[in-house]
């Protein structure tokens, strides 16, 4: 009898436990829940998502990402960015560690073969820096020449692949390194797209040291990333972001954001027009 009541308390004590920690576990997992929301951006690209010594972040990325959040019933405070480089974007939504990412990120075929994409909200191109004195002035030149990006970005790739096969191609863990090397000398040119690269000349840092070549090497389609098959959240984002341009904050963004730099933005796209 004894031994019944002990078993029987032992028991109520496992069931409380186990159902606590169901609750608290799945809150504290959990990319989204009714307290917070877990949006990839990246924590390096001036002008797009930038993470600044006080902790708090800046850029046209941050700038979509919040008020997407907004639109999905989250304050600024109710926010966390999480930094999602580009080699590891499709896993952070496939293993749920973000609700959605918003890092300039290039809509492709191969890609949505893995997430989904809300967007696209800009359309960038693909570019070179080069040093003020450069007598890069063509894709084709860059043959023989150091070229730097980041790993697991696709511009580097397609200029190895359709433009200058011989590139020396460096890949380097954050275009941070890049933009060093650059000013250095260890490579020759950096690629990415353009307003990436503007944001890094604007920096009071590099201010008249480099140059965009000024080529359109590709349309990159920034979309919104969201764990495949969440079609809820896909639909949602789409909405957040056609109100963001018919109010006119996306306009307000841009000249934020970009001013700085004498970036030339493209108008912004429809959804779901991708542009070739």
């Amino acid at each position: 009898m004894k031994l019944r009541k002990v078993t029987a308390a032992s028991a109520a004590v496992l069931a409380l436990t186990v159902g606590a920690t169901a609750c608290g576990g799945k809150n504290s997992n959990s990319a989204s829940d009714g307290n917070k929301i877990k949006i990839g951006i990246k924590f390096d690209q001036p002008g797009l998502g930038l993470k600044q010594p006080d902790g708090s972040f800046s850029g046209f990325d941050v700038d979509v990402a919040t008020y997407v959040a907004k639109q999905l019933g989250y304050k600024p405070d109710q926010i966390q960015f999480v930094e999602t480089k580009s080699a590891d974007r499709e896993n952070a939504l496939q293993r749920g560690d973000v609700k959605f990412i918003a890092a300039t990120y290039s809509i492709t075929d191969e890609r949505k073969q893995k997430v989904d994409f809300a967007g696209p909200y800009l359309l960038a191109h693909q570019d070179l820096l080069v040093k003020k004195d450069s007598t890069i002035a063509k894709g084709t030149d860059l043959n023989q020449r150091k070229l730097c990006s980041v790993t697991g970005s696709t511009p580097a790739q397609h200029i190895q692949k359709t433009i200058a096969p011989k590139a020396n191609l460096r890949e380097y863990s954050s275009y941070s390194e890049c933009m060093a090397g650059l000013q250095s000398g260890a490579v020759d040119a950096v690629t990415t797209d353009d307003s990436i690269l503007a944001g890094y000349a604007a920096q009071d840092k590099y201010k008249g040291q480099f140059k965009l070549a000024g080529l359109k090497l590709s349309n990159e389609n920034y979309g919104i990333g969201v764990k495949k098959g969440d079609s809820a959240t896909l639909d949602k984002i789409n909405k957040a972001l056609e109100k963001m341009v018919s109010d006119g904050s996306w306009d307000a963004a841009v000249k934020k954001d970009f001013g700085p730099a004498n970036y030339k933005n493209e108008p912004a796209p429809k959804i779901g027009q991708i542009v070739k």
